[in-house]
């Protein structure tokens, strides 16, 4: 199981935009990466939601956003125009980095889960959240993370 501390797994994944997305591209600057189960259903909805609301909070903490799922290029893009979201939209259509992460399932195995990292600009993992009922806690959470991070 991955922990707090860790280093985050490198991985390359494409974007809604088709380019190539490489974790370790990323130093530098904070990431909260999260796992979604599914677009545009209503608790990923929401996540999504709150996220772009808040997005420029996060620029302003000097982290990028980035979703994952495994859904593909074609319904993030659905997904990222119906909801104007500002930020990358990661297609892991064989859930190869979802294994990497070490993303558990929910609700008996049936779904996958809902996972919120913050990643410190150096790539070590500093905050896992896991809960599938509490979607818009997760943006709240990286939040608070992240100022900590700053002070």
């Amino acid at each position: 199981m991955l922990q707090i501390g860790d280093q985050a797994p490198d991985f390359t994944l494409t974007t809604t935009t088709g380019a190539t997305f490489r974790l370790s591209e990323q130093r530098g600057r904070s990431l909260v990466l999260y796992f979604y189960p599914k677009d545009d259903t209503p608790g990923c909805t929401a996540e999504a939601c709150s996220f772009r609301d808040q997005y420029q909070d996060f620029q302003d903490l000097g982290a990028e956003v980035v979703g994952i799922s495994s859904d593909s290029e074609a319904s993030h893009q659905k997904f990222t125009q119906k909801h104007r979201l500002p930020f990358p939209l990661l297609a892991d259509t064989g859930g190869s980095v979802r294994k990497l992460y070490e993303v558990p399932r929910a609700l008996l195995g049936l779904l996958p889960g809902r996972v919120t990292f913050v990643i410190d600009p150096e790539g070590r993992i500093q905050y896992i959240f896991n809960s599938m009922s509490r979607a818009t806690d997760h943006v709240a959470q990286a939040k608070e993370v992240l100022q900590g991070l700053r002070a």
